[in-house]
């Protein structure tokens, strides 16, 4: 991890220490997601490339690796390591009958992406978006009588119902009747119970292991429950983030996030955000970001009414052939 540690620091300009000794802990506590390799060169460390197994972010429902990290040592870039290590990734994948690499870089990496274009990524059908975190629309004030837009009829990452009609499109929630609060291992099967409502699958495995990370590391996880008369009827799963894809910055990511579409047109799905939002800005996070196909309209139009937009980091895909 060490030498990890200073290569990425001579790459980047400054240690991110806290970022692999978290990513190497991850690792070792569930083997069979992570996926870690090295390069050597003469006997020196001279590259990495860690990836790990996708099981349901962003709704997604197709199994894929999601690269996290690479680097080559500087003085030994352009003489095919890096081409190497993702050989190997790629070969890793086949073993595990996963379909697809997956990766975030922001435009403005020119090396990068010129890396990524030889190896034969394709731009993504998923956009990345971002908001500030003091810069959303979510704060209620008192009075507000509209807290989730129109369109919204079923907020999920991956399905949104534009068939349904709801009494209540523009009503907010009474005062005081909508409970957001930390996510608890009791509320594990709540959550299920909504994901399955929403995304039309059963997704236990990838659900329980959000709660238990959550549980388990509360520095990483910033996860929230809404109950409605003690009803749960509404879940974000989000975790801060100190270093994937080369950040320098702390950032959270919204994984998942449902609402119960009994509860739809109620304010469920903007009460989350906005708890959300004033979480991360207590714990100094800056910025939120999260990843939406590019059809979904429905979801798209929800993030821009909270002031998300289009971040300058693009979502590529490689197939495993």
């Amino acid at each position: 991890m060490e030498s990890v540690v200073a290569l990425d620091a001579a790459i980047v300009g400054r240690t991110r220490h806290v970022y692999f000794q978290r990513r190497l802990k991850a690792a070792l506590e569930q083997t069979g997601r992570h996926v870690q390799f090295s390069a050597e060169q003469d006997g020196r460390f001279v590259g990495f490339i860690k990836a790990r197994q996708q099981q349901g972010e962003f709704g997604r429902a197709e199994p894929a690796l999601l690269l996290e990290s690479v680097a080559v040592a500087p003085g030994k870039q352009g003489q095919g390591i890096g081409t190497a290590l993702l050989a190997r990734l790629e070969s890793e994948a086949k073993r595990l009958g996963t379909p697809a690499i997956r990766t975030t870089a922001s435009w403005r990496d020119h090396a990068i992406m010129q890396f990524f274009d030889a190896a034969g990524f394709e731009f993504s059908r998923n956009m990345v978006l971002e908001c500030p975190v003091r810069k959303n629309r979510l704060a209620a004030h008192d009075g507000d009588k509209v807290l989730a837009p129109a369109h919204l009829t079923g907020f999920s990452m991956s399905e949104v119902d534009y068939s349904a009609e709801a009494a209540n499109d523009f009503d907010a929630m009474a005062p005081g009747k909508l409970d957001v609060r930390a996510l608890q291992s009791a509320d594990l099967n709540d959550i299920l119970h909504i994901d399955q409502r929403v995304s039309g699958r059963k997704r236990e495995a990838y659900i329980r292991e959000l709660v238990e990370e959550a549980m388990g590391d509360s520095a990483v996880r910033v996860s929230l429950v809404a109950r409605l008369d003690g009803i749960a009827v509404g879940f974000a799963m989000a975790r801060t983030d100190f270093g994937d894809y080369g950040r320098v910055e702390p950032v959270a990511v919204l994984d998942t996030i449902g609402v119960d579409p009994d509860y739809a047109h109620q304010g469920v799905g903007h009460a989350l955000l906005s708890q959300l939002f004033a979480n991360l800005k207590a714990l100094g996070v800056e910025r939120v970001e999260t990843v939406v196909a590019r059809e979904n309209f429905g979801l798209l139009g929800f993030f821009y009414d909270a002031a998300f937009e289009q971040s300058p980091r693009l979502s590529f895909d490689k197939r495993v052939s």
